[in-house]
């Protein structure tokens, strides 16, 4: 499935200051939720044109984020939020993202009609005023919008959520030590009141297909899996090219930018709504479908059916997006819409794919120094690591680090080596 397919830096996020930030000196224990509204198209000329606009600000008590390297960011994603403290000027947190707003603008349609989408991001709050920067990139890596606002704590039309009842959840893992852990909430979509029981033996499957993964496995101490069972008044989701439209939790879809398999909601504030006041601070929803599908983007959210006899590789997959920022690396004919996306000269910021640009900074250290660039599918017994050409939707000008991955098949029983290590990075990050 695809996930998003923007491209920005490579390189971190670094912040302007230390990143040893006092966690408790600049935020209080709590979670500002902000919404906002990304709109615009691409003009005749192929150059987007775009807003960014405030939607909304929510409060909700407790932070379930990283306390540690608050004024950088692991992966630097097709956009990013800097927390600014207003009086000193002082970056206080970053975090980075993609958005579905991202991939449409490479879809024929942003070229006929402007379009808006709804997206939600959770930064800690600020004791005192401050200055929230909301950047967006292309392809290239350039700034395509910039919007600048002012938050300030004491605020009186902030929402304030925190007497809302949270909905109900378990807990399918709890890590040793909770206040140090990833938190992952796993929403129910498409499941009536009747059918929650099912819904919670499927998260519990989901979590064990990811845990017996690795790096996942060896870190699974390190995360917190929280179910929250939020009853649809339909059950299963809606599948367009069918006619079925439904009323679900998540207000769920296939055939999103008219791909079939495509399955994704645009209700990003429902999606919030429904985990408020449960800790959490990446989503995996699952839908009650046998129908085959997903999707999976950076920072923002995993989607994927339960009811298939994939479940098990796919939620995975997804989840290697959402949560490892992993590009996939399977690939389509070259006059397919999706190919493209990566171009020559610009070097992925997803760490399993390279144009070869700079590769210095993906997995060059990783290869044996007899190999072949690019390796021959038909030397991968010998080249578990190598330099495969095809990946990122594209048979050429792109490269992945195994000839099958986890990222590539449904079939393939693990993440390579350049994978696992990259998960394993992004871990350190947030725990240590």
């Amino acid at each position: 499935m695809k996930k998003s397919i923007f491209i920005a830096a490579v390189m971190c996020c670094v912040s302007q200051v230390s990143t040893a930030i006092d966690f408790g000196k600049h935020f209080s224990d709590s979670t500002l939720r902000l919404d906002y509204i990304f709109g615009g198209r691409v003009t005749a000329e192929g150059r987007p044109e775009c807003q960014v606009m405030l939607d909304g600000l929510v409060r909700t008590p407790g932070w379930a984020g990283r306390r540690s390297n608050l004024g950088t960011a692991p992966l630097a994603g097709n956009g990013r939020i800097t927390v600014r403290d207003c009086e000193s000027g002082d970056t206080l947190y970053v975090t980075t993202f993609s958005t579905l707003f991202q991939e449409w603008l490479a879809m024929p349609e942003s070229r006929m009609v402007p379009r808006s989408f709804e997206n939600s991001f959770l930064v800690p709050m600020p004791r005192r005023k401050a200055s929230i920067d909301v950047e967006l990139y292309d392809s290239s890596r350039k700034k395509i919008t910039v919007m600048t606002h002012n938050v300030d704590p004491s605020d009186i039309l902030i929402a304030d959520r925190s007497s809302v009842r949270p909905n109900s959840h378990r807990y399918i893992r709890k890590s040793s030590h909770p206040e140090k852990a990833i938190d992952v909430a796993i929403l129910s979509e498409g499941y009536t009141e009747a059918e929650l029981d099912s819904f919670y033996k499927a998260a519990e499957v989901a979590v064990d297909a990811i845990l017996s993964h690795e790096p996942f496995r060896t870190r699974a101490d390190e995360f917190n899996f929280v179910a929250v069972g939020v009853p649809s008044v339909d059950s299963g989701v809606s599948v367009p090219r069918l006619g079925e439209w439904k009323s679900t939790a998540a207000g769920s879809n296939f055939s999103t930018f008219y791909s079939d398999r495509y399955l994704t909601s645009g209700n990003v504030k429902r999606i919030h709504d429904c985990l408020t006041n449960v800790p959490y601070e990446h989503i995996i929803i699952l839908a009650n479908t046998k129908e085959y599908g997903g999707g999976g983007i950076y920072n923002f959210y995993t989607l994927t059916t339960a009811g298939h006899s994939s479940f098990r590789p796919v939620v995975v997959h997804e989840f290697g997006h959402s949560f490892g920022g992993l590009a996939d690396e399977y690939f389509y004919s070259d006059d397919d819409p999706a190919a493209g996306m990566y171009h020559r000269g610009v070097e992925p910021w997803e760490q399993n794919l390279t144009t070869l640009t700079d590769f210095e900074s993906k997995w060059k250290d990783m290869l044996p120094s007899d190999i072949k660039i690019p390796t021959l599918p038909s030397d991968s017994s010998d080249y578990p690591v190598g330099v495969y050409e095809g990946g990122g939707y594209q048979s050429r000008g792109v490269y992945r680090p195994a000839d099958d991955c986890r990222m590539r098949t449904n079939t393939s029983p693990a993440f390579c080596p350049v994978c696992v290590r990259a998960i394993d990075r992004l871990i350190d990050f947030y725990v240590r």
